[in-house]
C-alpha cells in the first residue's frame, strides 16, 4: 500500500522541470515576409521609368497573371496612380505615376456655355 507522502513525492518527481525564463524572439512566418518582399519587388519594377509588363512582374514574383492584376488593382484601391502605356512591341507596361491633385471645390460645378 502507498501512503500519501510517497504518492506526493512521486507526482512531484514526475512533473517536468520548468523551462528557462529567457526571452525568445518569435520570427515572422515565412509566408508573410515572402509576400512583403514580392510586393516590394513589384513596386520596384513599377517605379522604373519604363515600368513593367505583367510578364516581367510574373517572372519577378512567380505569381500567376490574375495575381499580378489583383495586386495592381489593390494598389489602385489604396490610392496609387498607375499609368498604363503601350510599348513598341504592343505589350502594356504599367508604372507608378505622380499622385493626382485633390479635386477643388470648383471642379464639381460646370457652367453651361450658354450662360458664360
Amino acid at each position: 500500500m502507498t501512503n500519501i507522502a510517497t504518492a506526493d513525492a512521486s507526482i512531484s518527481a514526475s512533473k517536468p522541470k520548468p523551462r528557462s525564463t529567457a526571452k525568445h524572439t518569435i520570427a515572422e512566418p515565412a509566408s508573410v515576409s515572402a509576400r512583403n518582399s514580392k510586393s516590394a519587388a513589384v513596386a520596384k519594377l513599377l517605379a522604373r521609368p519604363k515600368g513593367a509588363t505583367v510578364d516581367e512582374m510574373m517572372t519577378a514574383t512567380g505569381w500567376q497573371p490574375h495575381s499580378v492584376r489583383a495586386f495592381l488593382s489593390g494598389l489602385r484601391k489604396r490610392g496609387q496612380v498607375l499609368i498604363r502605356e503601350e510599348r513598341k512591341d504592343g505589350r502594356s507596361a504599367y508604372r507608378i505615376g505622380a499622385a493626382a491633385p485633390p479635386p477643388t471645390e470648383d471642379a464639381g460645378s460646370i457652367t453651361p456655355a450658354a450662360e458664360a
